[in-house]
């Protein structure tokens, strides 16, 4: 046993002689260290003299010291102590200084401050929450040019009838416009990844589509559990039919309707699902009008989802 932690502690020892400092996996920490990648992410974000721009996860700060170069303020996000001492020591002494603010702390529970673009080198596992933290923040930024896990990026660019079309697809082209930039290879990073990166560059619709995104996310949630399957068969199962028929139970005590004795959840939504046609539409088919026209059918009828 004693044999295994030597081995273990002398191993963990290179890597910091190699490396300066260690990566920790938890954060899902890979530094991008290829400057040509870092140069073009810079160029598609289309940076001006005057703007702030918010960096999530600098590590130790290749990209940061190329974004300060070029704008009035880099916001820098980093949860790891140690990368914001090596960050600070790297631009400590230099005009650069006066233009860097860390904020220490996990992205998704802090309170962000304006920015105009967002560009980052995105820790993989808070991808999804942190599209919808930065697409849900306002005031509205200008774009964002991220960099995720090839297969994350493809999802947010997917269209109705593609093998990746899902719930993260549809949620987020509702609220912005999504374009996928380029690909990047696992050894542009120090640890490399498992996986290829790839980076997408996201505008926020502004103004945002006139849809209550609460709604909207609670029948998408619904609408992609069997994505393959028919609406009228998602809209069947028990779970479902118990929920909504206690939102319309609320809807219709806050209206002080009445509800009539032979009332069925079922047979209303099914109603609803034929008068717009879409009892046999399949929600990998199904485009951002085809869920505004069923969202509006079911509200118009007391039928809500949040």
């Amino acid at each position: 046993m004693p044999k295994v932690r030597i081995e273990k502690k002398s191993r963990q020892h290179n890597e910091i002689a190699k490396q300066g400092i260690m990566f920790n996996k938890d954060f899902g920490q890979h530094i991008l260290k290829n400057p040509m990648v870092i140069s073009s992410m810079i160029d598609k974000a289309a940076l001006r003299p005057t703007d702030v721009a918010l960096e999530i996860g600098p590590g130790t700060g290749n990209m940061t010291v190329k974004v300060l170069q070029h704008v009035k303020k880099v916001i820098a996000c980093e949860i790891d102590t140690r990368l914001v001492a090596e960050l600070q020591k790297r631009v400590q002494g230099t005009p650069l200084q006066q233009k860097l603010q860390i904020m220490v702390g996990d992205v998704l529970k802090t309170e962000l401050p304006f920015f105009d673009v967002c560009i980052a080198n995105v820790p993989y596992q808070i991808s999804s929450p942190l599209i919808f933290k930065l697409l849900l923040h306002r005031p509205f930024f200008r774009c964002a040019v991220l960099m995720f896990q090839r297969e994350f990026a493809q999802r947010l660019v997917a269209k109705p009838g593609d093998k990746l079309y899902c719930r993260l697809s549809i949620n987020t082209q509702l609220l912005a416009r999504v374009d996928m930039l380029m690909k990047v290879g696992k050894n542009n990073f120090r640890p490399p990844p498992k996986v290829e990166s790839s980076v997408v560059r996201i505008e926020p619709r502004n103004p945002p589509p006139p849809i209550n995104y609460t709604e909207w996310d609670g029948l998408t949630r619904i609408a992609f559990t069997r994505k393959n399957k028919t609406l009228s068969s998602v809209f069947r199962q028990t779970a479902v039919l118990t929920a909504l028929e206690r939102n319309f139970k609320l809807h219709c005590s806050l209206h002080n309707q009445e509800l009539p004795n032979d009332f069925s959840i079922k047979d209303k939504i099914e109603t609803i699902l034929s008068g717009v046609e879409a009892e046999q539409k399949r929600s990998r088919t199904m485009d951002i009008d085809d869920f505004i026209t069923l969202l509006h059918a079911f509200n118009k009828e007391g039928i809500h989802f949040s």
